[in-house]
C-alpha cells in the first residue's frame, strides 16, 4: 500500500491529459476509509474528464473514475471494518478529490455504501454509476405518483449504460418501456433488454407546438435539447420527466404550457450529490426490486486496468452500447 498505480489526469498549459503514475496514500484525497480497489467503470463523464473535452475536474491533478469498488483494508469510522465489500459513485470521484482508478482510494465514510447483499464488487460496477441514476431517476418518478399502469415510459439514448438499465429495471418493475435511439441497428439489444417499442430518433416527428399529442406516461431523458422540449410537449396529464443527462444538448426551449395544462412533473436528477439516506435507499432498490436481469448483456466489456487510455475516444465518438467495466486488481 506503501506506493500503488493510478491514472491521473492533469492540465497543463490549458490542455488536459491523463497518465499512469505511482503514488502514495498520503497523495490522494483526504478520507476516513481507505479501499483497495478491484472494479471501476468507465461513463461518459469520465470520458469528458480524461479528454478535457468537458470541464469536470474542479482542480488538478486528480485521479479519474468516478466509481468504485473494492473492500475496506482500514477505516477510522465506527460504520465500516476491514474486510467490508463496499463500492462509490459520484460524491465528487473525479471532480472535487481523487477517483476510482487506482489500486487504493481513500474516501469520506459518508460516501461508501455496503455493497448490497448478494453482489459482488464486478456486479456493482456493471451496474455503477449509471445504474444507480437510472434507479434514482425510477425511485424519484414513483415517489412522484408513476406506475406502470399510468402507461408507457419512454427512455431517450437508450443504448447508453443509463439507458439500457433503465429499460431493464423499467420492465421488470412491470412498466410498458419504450426506446428511442440513433442507433436502429440496435434494435434487437434493446428489445431483449426490456424495450416493448423501439423507436428510431430520425423517423420521430418532433412537432413545433407548445403541447402535441401525448404518447407517454412519464420519461427517462439522457440526451436534453430536442428531445427533452419535445418530451415536455408529449407526456400525458402528471406524467414525470426525469432529466439526467445532456448528451445532446444543454438547452431546453419550451413552455409553461405542459407544466400548467397537463401537470407535467420535469425532475432533475443529480446522481453525484444525492443525500446519504436517499443513496442508500436506492442502493437497497438495487440489490432488490429494481436489480437489472441482464446485466451479462448490458455490462458485458471488460478491460484491464492498463487498456483505460485507449477506451475513452468511443465514448466521445459516440461508438458505444452498454457498460464496461474497469477491471482494477485482477
Amino acid at each position: 500500500m506503501n506506493e500503488f498505480g493510478a491514472y491521473q489526469i492533469k492540465q497543463q498549459d490549458g490542455a488536459v491529459s491523463g497518465d499512469f503514475v505511482t503514488l502514495g496514500l498520503d497523495d490522494l484525497s483526504a478520507g476516513e476509509v481507505v479501499v483497495k480497489v478491484s472494479h471501476s467503470t468507465i461513463n461518459y463523464k469520465d470520458a469528458l474528464a480524461a479528454t478535457g473535452v468537458g470541464r469536470i475536474l474542479r482542480s488538478f491533478p486528480l485521479v479519474g473514475g468516478i466509481d468504485l469498488a473494492g473492500t475496506v483494508v482500514s477505516s477510522d469510522s465506527d460504520e465500516f471494518s476491514v474486510a467490508d465489500a463496499v463500492l462509490v459513485n459520484g460524491c465528487g470521484l473525479s471532480e472535487t478529490r481523487d477517483g476510482g482508478y487506482a489500486e487504493y482510494a481513500r474516501v469520506p465514510a459518508e460516501a461508501v455504501v455496503p455493497i448490497p447483499e448478494g453482489m459482488t464488487p464486478f456486479e456493482a460496477m456493471q451496474i455503477g454509476t449509471a445504474g444507480y441514476t437510472a434507479a434514482l431517476a425510477i425511485h424519484r418518478m414513483e415517489q412522484n405518483g408513476q406506475l406502470p399502469e399510468n402507461g408507457p415510459v419512454l427512455v431517450s439514448g437508450a443504448t447508453g449504460g443509463v439507458g439500457s438499465i433503465a429499460l431493464d429495471m423499467l420492465d421488470a418493475r412491470g412498466y410498458e418501456a419504450v426506446a428511442l435511439t440513433g442507433k436502429a441497428d440496435q434494435a434487437d439489444y434493446l428489445k431483449h433488454i426490456g424495450a416493448r417499442r423501439v423507436l428510431a430518433r430520425d423517423e420521430v416527428d418532433f412537432g413545433k407546438r407548445p403541447m402535441e399529442k401525448a404518447q407517454w406516461a412519464g420519461a427517462i431523458d439522457n440526451l436534453g435539447g430536442e428531445i427533452l422540449t419535445w418530451l415536455t410537449r408529449t407526456v400525458d396529464y402528471g406524467g414525470n420527466i426525469a432529466s439526467i443527462g445532456l448528451a445532446a444538448s444543454h438547452e431546453l426551449h419550451t413552455t409553461v404550457l405542459p407544466f400548467i395544462l397537463r401537470a407535467v412533473c420535469l425532475l432533475g436528477i443529480n446522481s453525484v450529490d444525492t443525500p446519504r439516506d436517499l443513496r442508500l435507499q436506492v442502493w437497497k432498490r438495487i440489490g432488490s426490486d429494481l436489480k437489472p436481469r441482464h446485466l451479462a448483456m448490458i455490462a458485458g466489456n471488460t478491460i484491464a486496468f492498463e487498456e483505460l487510455p485507449n477506451a475513452f475516444q468511443a465514448y466521445i465518438d459516440g461508438n458505444v452500447t452498454g457498460r464496461t467495466v474497469v477491471e482494477i486488481a485482477p
